[in-house]
């Protein structure tokens, strides 16, 4: 059985103090009120930096700087699997608002354990671990 399949551009968007941003998913829906790196689908055509701006300008309402790509995983659910490229990001203009999400909230690298997020994201997790706890 061949499963849907997504690719999903994800911003891991750093602060001046290495703290990273997280937003908490809606309620309702896949995955409801599961922590996330913001980002979202790559559309055709698109490539995944600029995927990353055009979905943390809509989901959050802040422009970003897309710094450098961080690692991909490749991830199957039960009922889709799903590419994640994931890229370190700056902040350049504006506060992030929870526009498309329950809360946006700025936590260190050490803390990220602490929130429940898919399983997807474990990977990212430790590659974060590894690159800022040098």
């Amino acid at each position: 059985m061949n499963l849907p399949h997504k690719k999903i551009g994800v911003a891991v968007i750093v602060n001046e103090e290495e703290k990273i941003l997280i937003d908490k998913r809606l309620p309702t829906g896949l995955m409801a009120n599961l922590w996330e790196f913001p980002g979202g689908k790559i559309e055709a055509r698109e490539t995944p930096e600029d995927c990353i701006r055009r979905e943390i300008q809509e989901e959050l309402g802040v422009i970003i700087e897309v710094d450098r790509h961080l690692i991909d995983i490749t991830h199957s659910y039960s009922e889709f699997s799903v590419t994640l490229c994931v890229y370190i990001c700056k902040l350049i203009e504006g506060q992030p608002q929870p526009l498309q999400c329950a809360e946006v909230r700025w936590v260190e690298v050490s803390q990220l354990h602490n929130f429940e997020f898919p399983t997807a994201n474990k990977e990212i997790i430790s590659t974060l671990e590894l690159t800022f706890n040098k």
